[in-house]
């Protein structure tokens, strides 16, 4: 995937898509690079799992959902320090914990490359512990990793992102390691397709999700 200036008009709003510059990254790594494309080849045969946090997790589990390639989105909760946490607990920003999605995803039809750009606009990653009117470190912006190569495409695109000024401010996203993923209770668990009619669908999710799918045309399960 090469990385470009993309800006796109979407109902008022300009999202800002940078893709790597010239080379893809495996391949600016020369022969480390070459050894992990060969690894890349091999765990194409399985899934693998990326962890975002991005806000609320209802708005980012129905927006990776329509990926082609994800198998599937389950909401947790994720990076902080108590166990077992409820929602309730969670909501009051002293677990520690952020609301995130656990993603599956097949390898052989959608990248973690391609994960990342998603993130980035499935919200605004320059605000600190909050999304819009959802405030607290629970929304915060993070990308939890699995694997050293994870990390090193985060952080890349962190930096690429911040040095052509993607965004008007500087990008807050946590890379963090993946530790114990607490899934979310039932009722979180699709929470658009579940409960569409409810004010904050209708009023936050709807329109997040509508410029998302006009950003991935031609990316989605369902056009």
């Amino acid at each position: 995937m090469n990385f470009q200036n993309i800006s796109r008009h979407i109902g008022g709003w300009i999202f800002l898509i940078m893709l790597l510059p010239s080379l893809s990254f495996a391949q600016a790594q020369s022969k480390k690079g070459s050894n992990m494309k060969k690894a890349s080849n091999e765990m194409n045969k399985k899934t693998e799992t990326a962890t975002f946090a991005a806000g609320c997790f209802w708005c980012v589990e129905e927006q990776f959902k329509q990926l082609d390639g994800v198998i599937s989105v389950t909401s947790g909760y994720t990076g902080g320090t108590v166990a077992n946490p409820t929602y309730k607990q969670v909501c009051t920003g002293t677990t520690g914990h952020a609301e995130a999605c656990n993603i599956v995803y097949d390898p052989s039809k959608i990248s973690y490359d391609q994960l990342l750009a998603a993130f980035f606009v499935a919200h605004d990653p320059t605000q600190l512990n909050r999304q819009g009117d959802d405030i607290g470190t629970q929304y915060r912006s993070a990308i939890f990793y699995h694997n050293e190569e994870q990390k090193k495409l985060a952080d890349y695109y962190i930096r690429k992102l911040n040095e052509e000024k993607a965004y008007n401010k500087k990008i807050v996203t946590e890379v963090t390691p993946y530790g114990m993923f607490y899934k979310a209770e039932d009722y979180h668990q699709n929470y658009y397709d579940n409960n569409m009619s409810a004010p904050y669908c209708q009023r936050v999710i709807k329109p997040k999700l509508d410029k998302f799918r006009k950003v991935f045309k031609g990316k989605l399960k369902q056009e």
